[in-house]
């Protein structure tokens, strides 16, 4: 069966490829020591210090294993210069009607949607209910407290 892809920005493929750097060369490095030293202790039948360095041992291969798969299968979305259709990459401001406030944020791929730092997913209610649109117009999201109108104010 043929893996999901993902959809990244470049930043966002930069990060995990960091990420996945610091996993191999540091934690992995930090994991092999707190092994040994557990090691040491002798007794490994009823030694807690070396079946936790253990388990942290196998999440670290799995978080490892999870982000090769994500970058193996990843594709770069680039934002089209001049585009006025929202797309993964772009930046959006919108405006809820009824409040009357104004938010910014980038749409991205669900893997990178952060949105404490404004990157919402294009799996998103908002962002499903913005991509493909123009600045101008009126979106209705379906969130869980109802339907929320907003305007699109701006698209880079």
């Amino acid at each position: 069966m043929a893996e999901k892809k993902i959809l990244l920005t470049q930043d966002g493929y930069d990060k995990l490829v960091e990420k996945l750097d610091y996993l191999k060369s540091v934690r992995r490095i930090e994991v092999s020591e707190r092994l040994k030293a557990a090691i040491a202790l002798g007794d490994l039948s009823e030694n807690s210090e070396y079946d936790d360095a253990k388990n942290e041992q196998g999440r670290l291969e799995g978080e490892i294993t999870d982000l090769e798969t994500k970058l193996r299968n990843s594709d770069i979305i680039k934002a089209q210069a001049g585009s006025d259709k929202i797309m993964i990459g772009s930046t959006v401001t919108v405006r809820d009607v009824e409040l009357d406030t104004i938010e910014t944020y980038m749409i991205v791929g669900s893997t990178e949607a952060d949105p404490d730092n404004d990157k919402i997913s294009d799996e998103s209610p908002l962002g499903v209910a913005v991509l493909g649109k123009s600045a101008g117009a009126i979106v209705q999201v379906h969130a869980p407290a109802g339907v929320i109108e907003f305007e699109i104010l701006e698209v880079k």
